[in-house]
């Protein structure tokens, strides 16, 4: 049975760690791979990225699996969040052997951030290793196969898209040939999720699956969205990230372009896209269960259309998951409570 979420590529985990209140708004999630780590590969389109360790992933050079991936708020200070989950790992020994012991690892743990800082009314309020460490535990400790929390939760606490608020979404699908494509993404962008016309989400435009709001809604929705972009405090510094997973076999080149195609899915849901002051990134994982085969040197196309699709649906599903926040730090109204279900 698959839940439509990242955990249907089998042994991959998720878990969040979220602090809010206090002024506090922001969180960290780890996407915690199989026993003997994953392939996986990177690509980077915003302006304005923060990461860690993503030159590791370039198919040239020399790691060729990795154990963990975490996305975390806090922008750059945020990316500290890595050193609790290489903590954690090392104590498990997994990671990169340097050494005769088994124990002398060196976990490579590729992160990215998204700027949330201030938007629980306190700027210093950001995930540090203890809550990195939080969240892997979280992942290790939930059940094969288990359904992710989606919207104002790990990463996705304090994410905005626009003047409205955004979070975590996840989604799958189950190719004919039995291969699993799916994505986890923390929606947090500088440009709009909504059709500015009708209120429709881009993202279910694309998909065909449209209920187009009343015409007094959408107003009504407008003027709310005005009033909050007045009051909340610039800039507009936002980010889009995702990890894309798999079950299929896939070298490091190939897990690369699955990056870079997936990308797509952030533009389909998300105008305008991979601005000068976004970071949108997306880091792929392939568990390597399900060998492609070599008399069809075309079939990773059909995993590639799958990537982008299914990060478009994140979208959606963050978007709507997501719910109201108002505070010190400002104010982002959700796509629920501006329109409805």
């Amino acid at each position: 049975m698959t839940v439509d979420a990242l955990t249907d590529v089998a042994g991959v985990r998720v878990g969040h760690a979220t602090r809010v209140g206090d002024g506090w708004l922001t969180g960290t999630t780890v996407v915690l791979a199989p026993e003997g780590g994953a392939v996986a590969a990177v690509d980077v389109r915003g302006g304005g990225p923060g990461t860690k360790e993503t030159d590791a992933l370039d198919p040239r050079n020399v790691v060729q699996r990795v154990d963990a991936i975490v996305l975390t708020g806090g922008s750059a200070y945020g990316l500290d969040a890595a050193s609790g989950v290489m903590a954690w790992l090392e104590e498990r020994g997994r990671g990169v052997p340097v050494g005769a012991d088994p124990g002398q690892v060196v976990p490579v743990v590729p992160a990215a951030c998204v700027f949330d800082l201030g938007r629980g009314g306190d700027f210093r309020a950001r995930p540090d290793a203890e809550l990195g460490r939080t969240a892997v535990e979280a992942a290790a400790a939930s059940a094969p196969g288990a359904p992710v929390p989606e919207g104002c939760v790990g990463a996705g606490t304090g994410a905005a898209v626009g003047a409205m608020k955004g979070g975590v979404g996840s989604a799958s699908v189950v190719l004919g040939s039995g291969i699993t494509v799916a994505a986890l993404v923390v929606a947090n962008a500088v440009g709009s999720v909504t059709d500015p016309g009708t209120g429709v989400l881009y993202g279910e435009l694309f998909q065909g699956r449209v209920e187009y709001p009343e015409a007094r809604v959408h107003e009504v929705a407008r003027r709310r969205l005005a009033e909050s972009a007045a009051r909340n405090a610039p800039p507009p510094l936002n980010t889009t990230l995702a990890v894309v997973a798999t079950d299929a076999e896939l070298t490091k080149a190939q897990a690369q372009k699955l990056a870079g195609t997936a990308h797509d899915g952030i533009a389909r849901a998300v105008r305008p896209v991979h601005l000068l002051h976004d970071g949108d990134t997306v880091f792929t994982l392939a568990t390597g269960g399900r060998p492609l085969s070599p008399a069809h040197p075309l079939a990773l196309n059909d995993i590639l259309a799958a990537g982008a699709e299914v990060v478009t649906r994140a979208i959606v599903r963050a978007v709507r998951a997501a719910e109201s926040v108002e505070g010190a730090g400002g104010a982002w109204p959700s796509y629920r409570e501006l329109y409805g279900g």
